[in-house]
């Protein structure tokens, strides 16, 4: 089993910025991928950004060049920085570990306002 513990979001203007967080813990394998997706209402859960335990890294054309994921390593934490944010970036985002088995956190909104 792995849990996962969001923090981060909130209301912010747009323009601003974010960053959240994502610890890991439990069984975590030394293979595995990490990221973050979202949900706004209405709508599917879509991929935002993930991070292999190798450091590579795949975005959603929409967050290219606005988002930064990155990870702690020792830490078992993923990042996401959250830059020049859009009213359209609302969504409750989600942490997500994939290794053997598929785990996500409980979700974390966050609001853009106009």
């Amino acid at each position: 089993q792995v849990q996962l513990v969001e923090s981060g979001g909130g209301l912010v203007q747009a323009g601003g910025s974010l960053r959240l967080s994502c610890a890991a813990s439990g069984r975590i394998f030394i293979t595995n991928v990490m990221g973050w997706y979202r949900q706004a209402p209405g709508k599917q859960r879509e991929l935002v950004a993930v991070i292999t335990s190798t450091g590579i890294t795949n975005y959603a054309d929409s967050v290219k060049g606005r988002f930064t994921i990155s990870r702690d390593y020792a830490k078992n934490t993923v990042y996401l920085q959250m830059n020049s944010l859009k009213p359209e970036d609302t969504a409750v985002y989600y942490c997500n570990y994939g290794g053997p088995g598929n785990y996500w956190g409980q979700g974390t909104q966050v609001t853009v306002s106009s």
